[in-house]
């Protein structure tokens, strides 16, 4: 009985107090708590060199990251230079060459990098005095050779090349030229040209006037004594010697006096890549920088943004839309960007700046308002639970000259921000009517009814201002019928059906790897074609006397009527001789340029009701590319674009000797060395 009593009493208090709330409402927030932030240990060697030491014994490791403070470079016609002369710097030293420079950090289980404007070891505490070394050495007496400036350079031209296909990558570079200008350092681009320009004297007179101590941080973050710390750096860069600091001061980009419309014209696109963009000047610390923070998240900072919710939940427009407002000391830059589908392109932009407007004219509700700063206040309060956030708060202050208790008053900065400040940060860095709205995707499906927004423009994927593509136009008399025997003859004609057996060989180059590519027909109806490396089968596609097989690393792929379709396919030398018999729809759409030159294009749809395109050079009716596009669950369409290319005529049949297959950011190019025709295949050499 007592202990019921207890229990009843014990009780009664939670139970009154549950009566009294009103489970309707959302808490008010309460008061912001004051945050200790930690303060790193500060030491600044003669030579100007200044080094930040936060202290962390939860693991037995160490990291030292070396920042130069600047903002960025003017590398003018040589732009590429600063990323080169990064990635050659640790590239060997006067006392060690690559190669035994990886080994000694790969030895000591440790990592060591380099970039533009920094340098990064870290390892166990034990092996850490050593890699600092290797890092101080590679500061101070990088080697600089010619050889690996070349392989450095091959390196920078792949990426450039492989850029060139990835939409993401050119609305980046387009979007920061439009908006910064081709004379600002945040809006240059590395080119072809401008990498090719680039010599080790250039590579040598960068380092040697950006890379100073005195225009240094040194930042020590692990298991290591501060008078450690300090010791190493004396010990090994004390004899960096000082130089003269520069000065920076970026000439403000201009805004355009109206918004208008930038397309990068990229027929293959199934989608849209939309940003809208804007300078601002706003850098950190700046009385508003809070509540601008603020506001780019309530628009577009995250998933639970306004942008996501009415471009993903509401329309379904794309998977994703997000913003960014990124402070700068210099000029920072306000961005909204999604991917979209093509025919949803102007219906993308006109939410966007729907939204974009909505938060300057009206004010944030209490809700909305207060779920995001306690979102913001919850990140901020975990990020301490890392030392690197100590470090780069230290960073911080430095650079930005901000007061030193500058993250101590976070929270409660944060705290203090209301719907009139969010609202005045928002009229103040976003100008809808002097934005960059720059479209990286296929002109002739979405330029129609963009001029509501402004003025049309077109560029290149430099960002250079070219005249409006003209729209290809098919030959009006070419009917589907007459387009098939066109591209027969161009095959072969009559010399197709002599015919018996073809077998290719050659190679496949796949993200740096080679491999084996051997491909058999036995005609009619039998195919197969294998990529090996080393002997042992990558992968296997097959139809032989009605079986059909796919198959990845030994494992089977499921056979669907699609996979069937595709296999018979590639049974026949022309294919396009099956279609009307097999109940495929071969139908003339229109004409697209394919690598510049003019093609036919046809939209083929299968039995099973898959649809592609297939482009056929309008001049030789030879066949340069197919497309086709498949939604993923979560993810955008994946597009998958194949090019044929170097026809050669073998018994009188044209065979393309290379084929590029091109997923985006994912390419398979193919070689084939050999053609060999009637040799007297059999059904068993089809293994």
């Amino acid at each position: 009985m007592k202990k019921l009593l207890f229990l009843f009493i014990y009780c009664m208090p939670i139970a009154l107090l549950a009566q009294s709330v009103d489970r309707t409402k959302a808490p008010a927030p309460g008061k912001a708590p004051l945050i200790q932030v930690g303060n790193p240990v500060k030491y600044t060697l003669a030579n100007g060199l200044q080094i930040f030491v936060v202290r962390n014994t939860k693991l037995p490791t160490v990291v030292a990251s070396l920042v130069i403070n600047l903002d960025g470079v003017k590398e003018g016609d040589k732009a590429g230079v600063a990323d080169m002369a990064g990635q050659l710097l640790k590239r060997g030293t006067t006392k060690m060459s690559k190669e035994v420079l990886d080994e000694a950090v790969e030895y000591l289980g440790g990592s060591l990098s380099t970039s533009s404007l920094s340098a990064t070891a870290s390892s166990l505490k034990n092996n850490f005095p050593k890699l600092f070394e290797l890092m101080s050495d590679v500061i101070l007496h990088p080697t600089l050779a010619k050889e690996e400036l070349e392989k450095v350079r091959i390196q920078t031209l792949s990426g450039i090349e492989s850029n060139k296909d990835n939409a993401d990558a050119i609305s980046n570079n387009v979007m920061n030229k439009l908006v910064y200008g081709s004379n600002h350092p945040f809006g240059e681009m590395a080119t072809t040209k401008t990498v090719n320009a680039v010599n080790l004297d250039d590579v040598k007179n960068y380092i040697n006037t950006y890379w100073k101590p005195n225009m240094a941080y040194l930042v020590f973050v692990g298991d290591i004594e501060p008078a450690t710390a300090k010791a190493l750096a004396e010990k090994n860069l004390g004899i960096w010697k000082k130089g003269t600091t520069i000065s920076q001061q970026f000439p403000k980009p201009i805004k355009p006096s109206s918004t208008y419309v930038a397309i990068v014209d990229r027929p293959a696109s199934v989608q849209s890549v939309v940003a809208i963009a804007s300078s601002v000047d706003l850098v950190k610390g700046a009385p508003n920088d809070i509540s601008a923070n603020v506001m780019n998240n309530i628009l577009g900072g995250n998933f639970s943004g306004r942008l996501f919710n009415n471009l993903r939940e509401q329309h379904a427009f794309t998977y994703g839309a997000y913003s960014s407002l990124t402070p700068n000391r210099q000029i920072g830059i306000f961005s909204a960007e999604a991917s979209v589908r093509n025919e949803k392109t102007d219906s993308s932009i006109q939410e966007m700046l729907y939204e974009i407007n909505v938060i300057r004219n009206n004010k944030v509700g209490d809700t909305e308002l207060n779920r995001m700063k306690n979102y913001l206040s919850g990140g901020f309060a975990r990020s301490l639970e890392s030392p690197v956030t100590i470090a780069n708060f230290a960073l911080n202050i430095a650079k930005y000259n901000l007061p030193a208790d500058y993250y101590q008053k976070y929270l409660t900065k944060l705290a203090a921000v209301n719907a009139d400040n969010v609202q005045a940060a928002a009229k103040e860095l976003l100008s809808p009517t002097q934005m960059h709205i720059v479209i990286v995707g296929n002109a002739k499906q979405i330029s129609k009814g963009l001029e509501k927004y402004g003025p049309v423009k077109y560029f290149d994927i430099e960002g250079n201002e070219v005249a409006a593509p003209q729209e290809a136009k098919a030959d009006a008399s070419l009917t589907s019928e007459l387009l098939i025997e066109k591209i027969t003859t161009a095959m072969g004609g009559a010399a197709i059906s002599k015919i018996k057996d073809v077998q290719l060989i050659g190679k496949v180059n796949i993200m740096g790897q080679s491999l084996d590519m051997n491909q058999k027909l036995l005609l009619p109806g039998n195919a197969i074609q294998t990529m090996s490396m080393g002997g042992m089968v990558i992968a296997k596609q097959a139809v032989v006397n009605g079986k059909y097989e796919m198959s990845q690393q030994g494992q089977e792929a499921p056979i669907t009527d699609e996979v069937k379709e595709g296999l018979d396919e590639s049974t026949h030398l022309v294919p396009e001789q099956t279609y009307v018999s097999k109940g495929y729809k071969f139908a003339i759409v229109g004409a697209e340029k394919v690598e510049g030159k003019d093609a036919i294009d046809v939209e083929l749809v299968t039995p099973s009701g898959k649809k592609s395109h297939r482009y056929y050079d309008a001049t030789t009716y030879l066949l340069v590319k197919t497309m086709k596009s498949q939604e993923v669950p979560g993810r955008a369409a994946v597009v998958q674009q194949e090019y044929f290319r170097n026809y050669e005529t073998v018994e009188g049949v044209s065979f393309a000797k290379e084929a590029t297959i091109d997923l985006g950011q994912f390419k398979m190019n193919i070689k084939y060395n050999e053609i060999k025709v009637n040799q007297g295949l059999k059904l068993e050499d089809l293994k």
